[in-house]
Parts: C-alpha cells; sequence; structure tokens
C-alpha cells in the first residue's frame, strides 16, 4: 500500500511539473509571437504613416482590428455612429463591441439561435435600451438586404463581415444601405495577383479547413465596383479595411491595390492579442 502511495504521489508530481512546463512554453510561445508581430512592424514601409498596421492594438476584436479601425474614423471623421456586423456568433470578440462601449449603436446579426439567446442575456443592459440590435439569420447573398432593412437604410458608418464563406457574395449583393467602412475577411492563403473566391453556395459552412471565402484581389475588384478603395489589412492577413471612395482622398495608402496592402496568412498571431482572461461584458460607465 505505501508503495502505491508513493506511486500515485510520483504520478501527480510528474502531471504537476508536465503542467508547469507546458504553461512556461506557452507563455514563451506568446512572447515569440510578440516579438516577431513587432519585427514585422520595423520595415520601412511602415514608416509611411498613411499605412494603417501600426494603429492596430486589440480591446475586443480577434487581432488588432479595433485600433486600425479607430485610426481610420480618426482621419475620415464620423457621420451617425452606427454599426451592422455579421456573424458574432456570442458577441464577446468582434469588431464592434469596442464601438458599442464607445457610445455607438447598431445591429449584429448571427446565424445561431443559441448564440442569440446568449447574447439577449449577456447584453440584455444596451439591448434594453436600444443601443444594440439583434437579428437571428442565417446570412446569404439573397436575403442580407431583408434582413438589415427592418433596422437600418441609408448610411451607416461602419459593417463588418465575417461569415466564413460568402463574404464577398455578401457583399456584392449589399444595397440596402451604404457603409463608409467595411471590414471584411479574406483568405491569405492566396495573394495577388490571384483573384479568385469560393462557389457561391448559400448553404456553406466553414469546416476548419482553408477553404472558403475570397481572395484578397478578387474582393477587391468587387469593392471597386462598389465604390470602395482597399486601404489596408491586418497583420495577421485575416480582415481586410475598405473605405468609400468618395471619403478616402489622400487619407491613406496608395495604391489602393492588394499587391500593396496584401498580408499572408499569419493566423498564429492571435494569441499576440490575448489579454490572458476570457473576455466578458458588464455594465460599464464613462468617466
Amino acid at each position: 500500500m505505501l508503495k502505491l502511495d508513493k506511486l500515485k504521489r510520483n504520478i501527480k508530481s510528474i502531471v504537476d511539473d508536465s503542467e508547469t512546463i507546458r504553461r512556461r512554453l506557452h507563455t514563451l510561445a506568446v512572447i515569440e509571437r510578440e516579438r516577431y508581430y513587432q519585427d514585422l512592424l520595423r520595415n520601412d514601409k511602415y514608416k509611411d504613416k498613411t499605412r494603417l498596421e501600426s494603429f492596430g492594438f486589440k480591446v475586443y476584436s480577434q487581432n488588432d482590428e479595433d485600433g486600425i479601425i479607430q485610426e481610420i474614423f480618426r482621419r475620415i471623421g464620423l457621420c451617425n455612429k452606427t454599426f451592422i456586423e455579421f456573424g458574432v456568433e456570442t458577441g464577446l470578440e468582434n469588431n464592434t463591441l469596442k464601438l458599442l462601449l464607445e457610445g455607438w449603436s447598431g445591429l449584429w446579426l448571427e446565424g445561431s439561435a443559441d448564440h442569440v439567446s446568449l447574447i439577449r442575456s449577456k447584453f440584455a443592459n444596451v439591448i434594453t435600451t436600444g443601443a444594440l440590435r439583434i437579428e437571428n439569420g442565417f446570412i446569404d447573398r439573397d436575403n442580407i438586404n431583408q434582413l438589415i432593412s427592418p433596422h437600418y437604410n441609408g448610411e451607416v458608418d461602419f459593417m463588418s463581415i465575417d461569415i466564413d464563406g460568402n463574404d464577398i457574395y455578401v457583399l456584392e449583393n449589399l444595397e440596402i444601405v451604404n457603409p463608409r467602412v467595411v471590414v471584411i475577411e479574406y483568405n491569405g492563403k492566396f495573394p495577388p495577383p490571384m483573384s479568385i473566391a469560393q462557389k457561391y453556395n448559400a448553404e456553406h459552412r466553414w469546416s476548419g479547413t482553408d477553404y472558403g471565402g475570397s481572395s484578397l484581389a478578387a474582393i477587391t475588384k468587387v469593392a471597386e465596383r462598389k465604390g470602395y478603395s482597399l486601404v489596408g489589412c491586418t497583420l495577421a492577413g485575416v480582415n481586410a479595411f475598405l473605405v468609400r471612395s468618395d471619403l478616402a482622398a489622400d487619407h491613406f495608402c496608395r495604391p489602393f491595390t492588394a499587391a500593396n496592402h496584401y498580408h499572408p496568412a499569419r493566423y498564429f498571431l492571435w494569441q499576440t492579442f490575448v489579454s490572458g482572461h476570457s473576455p466578458d461584458w458588464g455594465d460599464y460607465v464613462t468617466i
């Protein structure tokens, strides 16, 4: 019995040591990612402050989108502080939660009824005041205007499109609103001049592989036809930032091409922007 107890203690000690090593390795990996991120920004081209990459930071976004969005609006100004975002999941990590915290109002569209139920509970304080509206619906190119129309039409300041596949088709068919700024996900696997998109499938669900979405060059072509200019991308190679061409002027780095602004997929960088605590929402006050 004593030998068995000793063996159990030894096993527990090994497990505890392994967990300590795992955590230390994870910390070192995050530190190395941060160093890699800073090394990217040391490239001479980022001394050009018309570029957006150096302004990135995270509050609630997946990567550094929050900071870039803030800088875009610093340059072009605000109109009505309204937003629309597609595919927010639980709402706790997206491109508009920071805006909501700053007094904006807007609409979230989410396809999962379970996620919408969680949002209605977690964000009851801002839903009750009307600052946030939530609509349950699986978004495709044929229903996007119908889903938005009960809530908004005409000009809105900001739109974020992240539905893991049919994003480009939704952008192409958008008519009911005229966003001043659009953030849209692209597939960083495909560098310029590759101009491809997944074949449209209204029932598409992301499988967790690298199949899905559109290349940056393809998105840029559709954006130009819709009256938008590509003004930047995240260093992680996830999201592209489009500004309505009548507002872009000389505020951003030219040329507004995929070749100039493309970043390859560096999805491992997301841990660079994790604070160490799970995101949450509660009652905040402005001081």
